[in-house]
């Protein structure tokens, strides 16, 4: 099944968006834990884990995506990851 036959929604399992086109452009120190993303047809965005590429998918509009690349860069997100 691919986006176009079905429904898609926030927490859809990401196995019903197929597996063509899932992109890594963030991974762990060790390779084996990213966050994947998959541009959709209608301009929305997919995130999965790649450690559970059948759990569930977060879509977002492009306007979210861009506001969050855009607030990672101005720092906003760099208390997640101090240890």
């Amino acid at each position: 099944m691919t986006s176009t036959d079905c429904h898609v929604y926030n927490g859809m399992p990401a196995a019903e968006l197929g597996e063509q086109g899932w992109e890594s452009p963030w991974s762990g120190p060790n390779g084996g834990q990213c966050v994947q993303t998959k541009l959709l047809a209608d301009g929305r965005v997919a995130l999965r884990q790649s450690t559970d590429p059948a759990g569930p998918a977060l879509i977002c509009t492009p306007q979210e995506i861009a506001a969050f690349v855009a607030g990672v860069k101005r720092g906003l997100a760099d208390h997640l990851t101090a240890g």
